[in-house]
């Protein structure tokens, strides 16, 4: 997957909002204003990515592009160098993982909400 397919990915989930806080080449994506992913433009382009904690060692273990979250919680985020090192799938996956938890943090009402329209194949 490269930057601008992730960008679609990103964009096209239930609830999503993009912004810039951190200034113009800083893409974050929020779900229910929480984040779940923010990238960084440039060469290469990173992301990153909410993970499990455990999850997110063993990552970093298996692939050098997987690194500790960049001005992120080292715990429970990952930054992600999209210059292909990764196998296929892998990032599309770890989006959905980072997607996955901050929806399953959110209250019962939005969650719901935000899965119905995921089933209704609705996007934002």
């Amino acid at each position: 997957m490269n930057a601008q397919a992730m960008l679609e990915w990103c964009r096209t989930r239930p609830g999503v909002t993009e912004e810039t806080p951190f200034g113009p080449d800083t893409l974050v994506f929020k779900v229910a204003g929480r984040m779940f992913a923010a990238t960084q433009v440039g060469e290469p382009t990173t992301v990153s990515l909410k993970c499990d904690p455990q999850f997110a060692e063993q990552l970093r273990a298996e692939h050098p592009a997987i690194t500790p979250g960049y001005h992120m919680s080292k715990r429970h985020w990952n930054t992600i160098r999209l210059d292909g090192d990764l196998p296929p799938g892998l990032l599309e996956d770890l989006l959905g993982h980072s997607y996955t938890l901050v929806v399953d943090g959110l209250p019962k009402s939005v969650r719901e909400s935000l899965r119905a329209r995921a089933e209704e194949g609705g996007d934002r």
